[in-house]
């Protein structure tokens, strides 16, 4: 194959790289462009034909770039974090979105220099380029703890007819099938080979939509006697709970919406869920007994109702005292609060929640920097816990429910699968933005991958109940800026 002067249009083909990100990257809920993704047929095209005396080298920058824009649009919303606090932190707004998308660029670049390294030949080279990214994106998930985040396999609506192949092929799987139907109009001209491998993965693809068109037809209705949910969604922003003088208001309309009446027609509910880090005050304080605080959450329960809150609680450790991101499952019992389940969160945010490399960043003043402080410590290995009465969850707290196969992987720790997902998260942090939206989707997908039902629930949206096909209930969602309660069977 013939390959032009690679100092030719060096700039418009790194502009077209940073361009075909951003295209794949519309494709992703909540933009939804789908056309995106022919983002990936121009950057095989542009790794195909970079050239000069390093064509690795510039293969890897055709990547790097491209990884760069995809990231930039899917990621941009983790800005909105430091403007909670403008005056302290809303000068590395720009910093840390730049830091983030050209970090995560690495991954794509490294597959565009890998894809160009191995003797791909023929049409059947769209299949190796799709594994090399695919390869790349599974490094992603698990480099330091790992950021799946938007995963190409995760392009598809949650619910949507495609998004079911998750349950067949996983994710990773669908990224793989994603990025070659994306990329695979690049060999069309390239003779019979060409023309037979894109219709090879058209029918793959119908295949794969119909096969998810009759899943989503055979879905169960809920049994007349399934368990009702009550998700609480106060709208609350992020910087209220760094107002000393708001922690009563808090507590007080958490336990409003708890005891809310049920909506006509339907039964009392019989577990409520509360959004991660609900009260901003350690649990072991604010639920002791004799406090007003459990006093009137436990008046707000009625008795033999569960509530499952998101919490941080401190514990002893052998230098001192250790805090964990929770989710602790509490029964209303009599007068008390009987705690039936203790969750600790045991995939942290790196710079969020813990710091990576700590010993190597500390020294020099990277700690500081990103004001991590000491962080939380990692829970136990995830496996699902026990509400009573044979209700068992699998908790994903925030970030958690970013990984494909987290559920499997507690459902064979502990020999059995949960009922139900619980996805307790604080999106708060980032407002308004596309972030919220693509992490309902995003959490959805584990809902397909296990066939579990997962419910959401979030301080200022977006909160939902959504069923075994990651399809949100109809009525069973609050988008940002909502207070209220949604009321849901099981």
């Amino acid at each position: 194959m013939a390959r032009p002067d690679w100092r030719s249009g060096r700039w418009a083909r790194r502009a077209l790289a940073l361009a075909a990100g951003l295209l794949t990257a519309s494709a992703h809920p909540p933009f939804g462009f789908l056309p995106g993704l022919l983002g990936y047929a121009a950057l095989i095209w542009l790794v195909d034909t970079a050239g000069g005396a390093r064509p690795g080298r510039s293969a890897f920058l055709v990547g790097w770039l491209a990884g760069t824009g995809y990231f930039a649009l899917g990621t941009w919303w983790i800005a909105e974090a430091f403007f909670v606090d403008v005056a302290a932190h809303g000068w590395m707004a720009p910093f840390a979105v730049t830091f983030m998308a050209s970090g995560l660029g690495l991954f794509w670049g490294t597959a565009g220099a890998l894809y160009r390294a191995l003797p791909a030949r023929g049409a059947g080279r769209v299949l190796v380029f799709a594994g090399c990214l695919s390869l790349a994106e599974f490094a992603r998930g698990h480099v330091l703890t790992g950021f799946p985040w938007n995963l190409p396999g995760e392009t598809w609506a949650a619910g949507s007819a495609m998004s079911q192949g998750a349950a067949l092929i996983g994710a990773y799987g669908m990224t793989v099938l994603t990025v070659a139907l994306g990329a695979v109009i690049r060999v069309w001209d390239e003779g019979r080979a060409g023309r037979t491998m894109v219709i090879a993965l058209a029918i793959a693809g119908a295949g794969l939509f119909a096969w998810g068109q009759n899943r989503l037809t055979t879905a169960p209705a809920p049994a007349p006697d399934a368990p009702i949910l009550r998700v609480v969604q106060p709208n609350l922003p992020q910087e209220a709970k760094y107002d000393p003088a708001r922690f009563n208001a808090i507590v007080e309309t958490y336990v409003r919406l708890t005891a809310r009446p049920p909506a006509a027609g339907m039964r009392a509910p019989d577990i409520v869920f509360w959004p991660e880090g609900a009260i901003p005050a350690a649990a072991n304080d604010y639920l002791a007994p004799g406090t007003w605080t459990a006093e009137v959450i436990t008046g707000a329960l009625k008795p033999g109702q569960t509530l499952v809150l998101g919490a941080y609680r401190v514990a002893p450790g052998p230098a001192g005292e250790l805090y964990y991101n929770t989710l602790l499952g509490l029964r209303r019992e009599g007068a008390g609060l009987r705690t039936l389940a203790v969750y600790d969160k045991f995939r942290l945010v790196p710079f969020g929640e813990f710091l990576p490399l700590e010993g190597l960043l500390t020294p020099i003043g990277f700690k500081k920097l990103v004001q991590v402080g000491d962080g939380f410590s990692v829970g136990p290995r995830p496996r699902p816990v026990s509400l009573g009465g044979g209700m068992l969850i699998q908790p994903l707290i925030c970030y958690e429910s970013l990984f494909p196969g987290f559920t499997r992987e507690g459902a064979i720790a502990a020999g059995h699968r949960a009922r139900l997902l619980v996805n307790l998260s604080n999106d708060a942090w980032f407002g308004a933005t596309s972030g919220p939206l693509q992490h309902l989707n995003l959490a959805s997908y584990r809902a397909i991958e296990e066939g579990i039902p997962l419910v959401r629930a979030t301080p200022t949206g977006v909160s939902a109940v959504i069923d075994a096909f990651g399809r949100v209930l109809p009525g069973a969602r609050l988008t940002h800026g909502q207070e209220g309660v949604i009321d849901a069977p099981l």
